[in-house]
């Protein structure tokens, strides 16, 4: 019977816009879980060294931000991309290998322009802290590099320039894309392997 729900042996009849929302959620919710599934089985590798590591029975997706939501494999019935799924624009011409974005997280030692250093801590799920004023910021790894926009306004960039890393600051007000204010060598002080 379309459109009806059995509650207590009582049938309910649902308006249409309320099967609508329902229909709208369900498939979201289909179209996640399928995608995981279908991430799963492609990287049947980092799966078994998931289980190894007793994270199995889960799924982890990093989404651009950085935040990463874990999904029971348990609840996940198929993953399913459309097809004009999008293909990662994080590629670089000429094939220059970049940092992984694993590689930014973790405590930069980064000079303030002025002789003296201050750090900066990049956390997993996409947090930034700076030791100059105590600010907090967000950071995403946008082509290859870390980009933080602190709460003060002000944005710094760590870019791997050769075989050493620079920090790039920008006064609140100015792009990524603008000249910045000063340029510094940066440090990842806990190094650890990716």
């Amino acid at each position: 019977m379309r459109g009806y729900v059995q509650e207590n042996n009582v049938d309910i009849v649902l308006p249409r816009f309320v099967r609508e929302i329902l229909m709208r959620k369900f498939s979201g919710i289909a179209g996640l879980s399928a995608s995981a599934i279908f991430l799963l089985a492609v990287s049947g590798g980092n799966a078994a060294a998931a289980s190894a590591q007793g994270n199995s029975g889960t799924i982890v997706i990093v989404f651009k931000d950085g935040h990463r939501q874990t999904f029971n494999l348990s609840e996940i019935e198929r993953v399913e991309f459309p097809t004009s799924a999008h293909i990662s624009d994080e590629a670089v011409p000429g094939g220059a290998q970049l940092p992984p974005r694993g590689h930014y997280v973790g405590r930069w030692e980064c000079g303030d322009g002025n002789g003296s250093n201050f750090f900066i801590d990049l956390k997993e799920d996409g947090e930034a802290w700076r030791s100059i004023g105590n600010v907090r910021g967000r950071w995403e790894y946008i082509h290859g590099e870390a980009r933080v926009t602190w709460d003060d306004g002000s944005q710094d960039a760590i870019r791997k320039m050769g075989s050493h890393y620079q920090k790039f600051a920008y006064a609140a007000g100015k792009s990524f894309t603008d000249h910045p204010n000063n340029v510094t060598n940066a440090r990842l002080t806990n190094p650890r392997p990716i």
